[in-house]
């Protein structure tokens, strides 16, 4: 199930990238020849009009044949006029841009969906807006702790907690945290729900995870459901994308200068086997979530796209603004070799990536 998600995710993600650059092109009067999901060999293909939409057996990205992309492709013809390298620099670099223009679009319209439907978030004296069905979630387990070896996980809503001969309702972190720290070594029963469903763990609380009081190792915070109407939600949804896609600019830029220095730390970063479980445990608690890991794998693949490496947007783009600059066109050998050069480095990131993926799981 984990892998058709993926799938579908990925589908959706590259499909907008691409109509990005394809609608664009359209629209500036570019010829496109064809429109593709997936790389080669191909499955399936179908000509409408002058563009052939393929489908192609490996799923993990897809392209647009646009006709005077590549460097020494147009020479002469009838479509002279309607080639990619007979059209302006700015018409070029809008081009080149528009598969990451329409990713953060998604994200936006995303994030903004995730808002109408109602998001969990953390009650703060600082809320401009109303949150409804506020309850006490466990927001992260403390490792070594005796609530990880208990079957409660992060994003558990706490219910009560119990010593056989009291109990108190969880109102807040503090009423929790009060009843657990008076009983030390007293094997407590914790009600909580996860996914709906509930379930019950004996944990006893010790010493030494806090240093003021003992404790059985859960972090928590009183969380509920926010939901905004449609213009609210736009406008909130802009600013998270906009919030997010910085937050992933600078968390790539850290990792590429680590990555200089020979210190990237790959536990970090996840490719297709990892984003087959995350999006499997996004899908498991819910549709809002899963429309917001979405929306953040979005957001990624907009940032990467528009790094100025060879073979991405980033790198194309790159190429247009030299050529603006000197007033005459690179050398087309000496694009297709940095692009496939960038093309081989980024197969080789994407198989060390993988790597550590299965090693993860395999640990």
């Amino acid at each position: 199930m984990s892998i058709l998600l993926f799938l579908v995710v990925i589908l959706a993600l590259v499909l907008v990238h691409e109509f990005g650059h394809f609608i664009i092109a359209k629209r500036a009067g570019i010829r496109v020849d064809e429109f593709a999901f997936g790389f080669p060999p191909k499955i399936w293909g179908k000509k409408w009009g002058e563009t052939t939409y393929s489908f192609n057996a490996l799923p993990l990205g897809g392209y647009v044949k646009i006709y005077g992309e590549n460097p020494g492709e147009v020479t002469e013809g009838a479509d002279l006029s309607r080639s990619f390298t007979h059209k302006s620099r700015w018409i070029q670099g809008f081009v080149l841009t528009g598969g990451v223009i329409f990713n953060l679009l998604l994200a936006w319209l995303l994030i903004s969906t995730t808002l109408m439907i109602g998001v969990p978030a953390v009650v703060d004296s600082d809320m401009v807006y109303p949150i409804s069905d506020q309850r006490v979630m466990v927001t992260g387990i403390h490792e070594k702790s005796p609530a990880e070896e208990s079957a409660m996980k992060a994003g558990d809503y706490l219910l009560s907690v119990g010593d056989g001969n009291e109990s108190v309702i969880a109102t807040s972190p503090e009423v929790v945290t009060d009843f657990i720290s008076a009983r030390e070594g007293q094997p407590l029963t914790v009600s909580f729900e996860h996914n709906g469903v509930s379930g019950e763990s004996l944990i006893a609380p010790v010493s030494g995870i806090v240093p003021e009081h003992p404790a059985i190792g859960i972090y928590m915070d009183m969380v509920g459901t926010l939901k905004l109407p449609v213009h609210i939600a736009l406008f909130e949804g802009l600013k998270r994308t906009y919030l997010y896609t910085v937050l992933t600019a600078v968390g790539i830029a850290q990792f590429l200068s680590t990555a200089v220095m020979g210190q990237s730390d790959f536990s970090q970063v996840a490719g297709p086997v990892g984003i087959v479980n995350a999006v499997g445990d996004a899908a498991d608690a819910g549709i809002v979530n899963l429309l917001f890991f979405t929306a953040i794998i979005s957001i990624n693949l907009a940032v990467i796209n528009v790094l100025p490496f060879p073979a991405l947007d980033g790198g194309r783009l790159l190429f247009v603004v030299i050529e603006g600059i000197t007033r005459r066109p690179i050398k087309a050998q000496v694009v297709n070799v940095l692009n496939f050069t960038g093309f081989a480095l980024l197969m080789l990131l994407m198989v060390v990536v993988t790597y550590h993926d299965i090693a993860k799981l395999v640990n």
